[in-house]
């Protein structure tokens, strides 16, 4: 499967397909006749990056969290390290937004009862 391929079918976008292949992890991805093809095995590391970024990690976390995948060594524990970072990070601003939303409720409801005097 060809880059533009990949892109249009799996609907990546074509900076995370140069992302990818400009980290060196694309093993298996074969340059042939000036286009780049993608087997099943990179197509699930795309996978991966893309859920990656879908959840907030930066390009550099998505490249050390691939190269730690990719080492082939036990490398769960930082992985999971990483997840739990981004996964703690993300509870912080959902509580610190419950918090706002809480104060915009207080507001309307301190119009709306002056509303009704």
């Amino acid at each position: 499967m060809t880059k533009q391929e990949a892109s249009e079918h799996f609907n990546i976008p074509i900076e995370i397909l140069n992302e990818y292949e400009s980290w060196g992890l694309c093993g298996a991805v074969k340059k042939v006749m000036g286009n780049w093809k993608y087997d099943d095995s990179d197509l699930e590391k795309l996978s991966m990056i893309m859920t990656l970024h879908d959840i907030g990690f930066s390009s550099a976390e998505v490249e050390t969290y691939m190269r730690l995948l990719l080492d082939g060594k036990s490398m769960d524990k930082k992985q999971l390290e990483m997840l739990n970072q981004k996964r703690d990070a993300i509870l912080d601003r959902i509580h610190f937004r419950e918090k706002q939303l809480e104060r915009l409720d207080y507001l309307r409801y301190e119009i709306n009862r002056n509303l009704k005097k």
